[in-house]
């Protein structure tokens, strides 16, 4: 056996003795997908994006810098910050500690949105952006499109800004602000093709249960508002009501136990039509469209005009 083969031998050696105890320590601290975030650990300490079984050296650091990443897994700090970024649909995006991270299942929202727009998107409005997930794949997916997003956190519109200037250069906007007060800014934005929101929206008593939600999201992008969590999705109910163009669409996400009351809140705002319920891929209600009627606007939220 040439030298060669010894070291990638070697090396092959290494990945699978440091797979087998990452995956049983992360198994062993609760981590809910222990093999699946081992293999990612283990990528970022090699410094590479090449499937393991490809590699036939590592850095002289290896061990030591899975070490670190994994003894920061292992204490549930989520796996995204401890990466700096997040997959979501086309795109990795940058993720920063205290920034709501964007979670797998509001990428069906661009696929609603698809789905159930009718006409071009020219100017796609992100309420609540986060991250700027949401804005960031409609830049990504359609060229032509123009995106505003607005979001209360300092620290997240920045990131949105970073977020969406990397999917569409130039073709986004960010505004920081609160919807629950006047934005003459954003009310200048009407007519809309459509708006996006993934608001917070969890009920002051439900507490997450997951060391990675309740420890690192920021209580701001998790509880909505309200006995029922709805206040600050109502508002992105009025400001869609606002801003969409007659036929525009409104996809919002909500908890899966939220349907019923996030229905009748939009019919109780008024100016929607088509008002449905749809579910995300694991059968769950999860997702409120609506589609704004023909005609006048209706009267604007009383909050809006504090």
């Amino acid at each position: 056996m040439s030298p060669a083969d010894v070291s990638a031998a070697d090396v092959r050696t290494r990945l699978r003795t440091a797979l087998a105890a990452t995956t049983a320590r992360l198994g062993e601290a609760g981590v809910p997908s222990p093999s699946a975030d081992a293999r990612r650990l283990l990528s970022a300490a090699a410094r590479t994006d090449r499937p393991l079984v490809l590699l036939d050296e590592l850095p002289d650091d290896f061990e030591d810098g899975l070490e670190a990443l994994v003894a920061r897994r292992a204490e549930r700090e989520p796996l995204q910050l401890i990466l700096g970024r997040a997959p979501f649909r086309h795109l990795e995006l940058e993720v920063r500690p205290g920034v709501f991270i964007p979670r797998p299942e509001t990428e069906l929202a661009v696929d609603l949105l698809r789905e159930h727009a009718i006409g071009e998107l020219r100017t796609v409005v992100d309420l609540c952006s986060g991250s700027g997930a949401l804005g960031a794949a409609v830049l990504d997916e359609y060229p032509d499109a123009r995106v505003l997003a607005v979001e209360i956190d300092e620290a997240a519109a920045e990131l949105t800004a970073v977020n969406l200037d990397a999917a569409g250069p130039g073709r986004g906007q960010v505004l920081h602000g609160d919807l629950m007060t006047e934005l003459p800014e954003l009310a200048a934005a009407r007519p809309v093709d459509a708006v996006l929101s993934n608001p917070p929206y969890i009920p002051p008593e439900a507490i997450p249960r997951d060391p990675e939600v309740i420890a690192h999201d920021p209580h701001r992008a998790l509880f909505g508002g309200g006995e029922d969590g709805l206040e600050v999705p109502r508002a992105v109910l009025a400001w869609a009501a606002r801003l969409l163009r007659p036929g525009g669409v409104l996809v919002m996400e909500h908890a899966d136990v939220q349907g019923p009351a996030a229905r009748d809140a939009a019919l109780a705002q008024g100016g929607f039509e088509q008002v449905m319920t749809l579910p995300d891929l694991t059968g769950r209600d999860r997702f409120l469209l609506a589609r704004r009627t023909p005609g006048e606007s209706p009267a604007e939220d009383e909050r809006l005009s504090r």
